[in-house]
């Protein structure tokens, strides 16, 4: 029953983390506002974003080199966490920021426990 259930989590873990990664391409521009404005770059940063989220979601589902997915994945949560939401938290936009905080914050954790239980 272990079995199933680590790898039932797993994937309900990998396919919405892999979706968020579709979503930064289709919506790249849309989204290239969401990048503090004291990085350059932009958009460029939201398709990066997007080849990651993609690539941890695949790691994470076909077991290869997961933990390092799942260690990188925990810290680039916790960065849009410091650098998007918080700032956001702090500037008064609770009702969208703090639930985006809450989430990302939650996601790192999962992923930091995933890379606990990876194969690398």
């Amino acid at each position: 029953m272990e079995i199933l259930t680590s790898k039932v989590s797993r994937f309900l873990f990998a396919i919405p983390i892999g979706i968020f990664g579709l979503f930064h391409f289709m919506n790249g521009p849309a989204m290239a506002g969401m990048v503090p404005s004291f990085i350059p770059g932009g958009v460029f940063w939201v398709y990066l974003t997007g080849a990651a989220l993609l690539a941890a979601s695949v790691s994470l589902i076909i077991r290869k080199k997961d933990k390092l997915a799942g260690l990188l994945l925990g810290g680039l949560l916790l960065i849009f966490v410091l650098t998007i939401h918080l700032p956001d938290v702090i500037a008064g936009d609770m009702e969208k920021a703090m639930p985006n905080l809450l989430k990302d914050t939650a996601l790192a954790g999962a992923a930091f426990m995933l890379a606990g239980m990876g194969n690398d």
